[in-house]
């Protein structure tokens, strides 16, 4: 199987755009809410990220230390929710926000926050929210 540098040496130049590390579903508890019920109990929350970072090195080298390692990010954000209380979902989105784009690396993040049944004939209620890191 040709590599991306043997297909770039024998055609046209192709751009890469950054690579996507999706975390799905990751489903924890912790204090979120503000009324007397919720700040007592620990609820159920599921998050889901997408960061996009500058992966050329790793795209190049194979190496494990050119790559964003999503492991550390997961285990800060697992740690922040469940080390945590909150009143609002904005608040522990933009929380876990800060997490996915501290790297130099990442170029984008989004994070979404669900909280499920907070609403009575809902599903979830969830709040997203996104971030870029300004280049130059």
């Amino acid at each position: 199987m040709k590599t991306l540098r043997q297909m770039h040496t024998q055609t046209a130049p192709a751009t890469i755009g950054p690579a996507r590390i999706d975390i799905e579903n990751l489903r924890l508890r912790t204090y979120i809410g503000f009324n007397p019920d919720e700040k007592t109990k620990q609820q159920d929350i599921v998050i889901n990220a997408s960061i996009h970072y500058r992966a050329e090195r790793a795209f190049a080298s194979d190496e494990a230390e050119d790559a964003l390692d999503y492991k550390i990010i997961t285990k800060r954000m697992i740690a922040h929710v469940e080390g945590g209380r909150f009143q609002l979902l904005e608040k522990l989105a933009s929380d876990l926000l800060a997490i996915a784009i501290e790297s130099e690396q990442v170029a984008r993040a989004e994070v979404r926050v669900d909280k499920p049944h907070a609403l009575r004939f809902a599903d979830s209620v969830a709040v997203t929210l996104s971030a870029s890191r300004n280049q130059g």
